[in-house]
């Protein structure tokens, strides 16, 4: 019995001996996750965002609010080129400036299986829920000129404040530092809302500029603003009553400037906010009161808003907000010869053809078959 517990106890004693050397040995890579780099058995995974191919085909929608006036068609062209440009498809919802129908759009559009939704303007109570609900089930997001907070979906914006601090004080200067103006602007959008920020800070400053009249409204924006206009001129008939026109959107500039020129009411000039084809033709009229407005290439905002999408597809990071840097176009730095917004570069600089976005890995992707 006695030589029995002698080996028991030595077997024991060894084992015991083997587990503490076990758990005293440490691994390699030890205080690091990674296996050990040496090892000619461990090979790291390859990197599946280098690998554009996924890329091609992607199914995107468009969400509108509104798709009024030769700016919506040109940022629509924008959208669609980049996008066909990556290999993919374009669907464009309309609304019809009716918040309700956009809310419908965003839902068809997210239970249709779009890879991405792009959104162009809106409000946030119309549409958070239906992105949330697309963040949900994994389509990618990423909205324009619409005060949308929702994580993880990144916001493109004009730097409206600038544009309109662009064009007051450019009002100010030419009308001397006093005058009396009319202000076409409307409620609601966010755009809106941090131009008027602007406009009350010009009011501020120039209190001898006074404000006389205010109008706008978003639905027929041009037809509307032209027969309001045309009370107000009636309203103020003299030569002198009126010294300029202040819009915040280039929809309502076309209609005021239409109205005072058939009025015959040129010593009014007219100043605007955003840029079209059609805007810059008014503009480079001598015969026209639209003398300028600042904006950015509506093309260049729909190539850019389609480029922080497909960085979404490929998983890179975006800014929540991404802020698009305006220009001046004032009727003094045209040519007299017509140009339309594709010539325009040659004449402002920082106009068109932004590379703002633009990935090496987007180049590749466009010239991928």
């Amino acid at each position: 019995m006695k030589k029995q517990s002698k080996v028991y106890l030595t077997v024991l004693l060894a084992a015991m001996l083997l587990v503490l050397a076990a758990c005293g040995a440490k691994p390699a890579n030890e205080g690091n996750n990674k296996p050990a780099a040496t090892d000619p058995a461990v090979t790291e995974p390859a990197a599946n965002n280098n690998d554009i191919s996924a890329l091609k085909g992607k199914k995107v929608a468009l969400v509108m609010q509104f798709n009024t006036g030769t700016f919506s068609s040109q940022y629509v062209e924008g959208v669609k080129d980049q996008v066909e440009k990556f290999g993919g498809k374009v669907t464009v919802f309309a609304s019809d400036n009716d918040l309700g129908k956009m809310a419908s759009n965003l839902d068809a559009a997210v239970n249709q299986g779009f890879d991405g939704i792009l959104i162009d303007h809106g409000q946030a109570s119309a549409l958070e829920a239906g992105v949330k609900n697309a963040i949900a089930k994994g389509i990618s997001v990423v909205v324009f000129d619409a005060d949308v907070k929702v994580e993880g979906v990144p916001v493109l914006q004009q730097d409206d404040k600038k544009m309109a601090e662009l064009t007051l004080e450019q009002l100010a200067k030419d009308a001397g530092g006093k005058g009396s103006i009319v202000k076409v602007w409307v409620a609601g959008f966010a755009p809106m809302e941090r131009r008027q920020v602007a406009y009350k800070e010009f009011q501020s400053k120039y209190p001898e500029i006074k404000e006389i009249v205010a109008f706008g409204n978003a639905n027929n924006p041009a037809i509307d603003t032209q027969a309001q206009m045309e009370a107000v001129l009636k309203q103020y008939p003299n030569k002198g009553d009126i010294t300029a026109v202040w819009t915040a959107w280039d929809e309502f500039a076309k209609g005021a400037s239409r109205a005072i020129q058939q009025a015959g009411r040129t010593e009014i000039k007219v100043y605007g906010i955003d840029m079209s084809d059609e805007d810059l033709q008014m503009i480079q009229d001598p015969a026209s009161p639209w003398v300028a407005s600042a904006a950015v290439d509506p093309k260049d905002i729909g190539r850019i808003q389609v480029r922080t999408l497909y960085k979404e597809f490929k998983g890179e990071e975006n800014e929540p907000v991404i802020v698009l840097n305006p220009v001046y176009v004032q009727r003094d730095a045209l040519p007299t010869e017509k140009v339309n917004t594709t010539q325009l570069a040659q004449y402002i600089e920082g106009w068109g053809s932004s590379e703002q976005g633009y990935e090496d890995w987007m180049k590749e992707l466009e010239g991928a078959k």
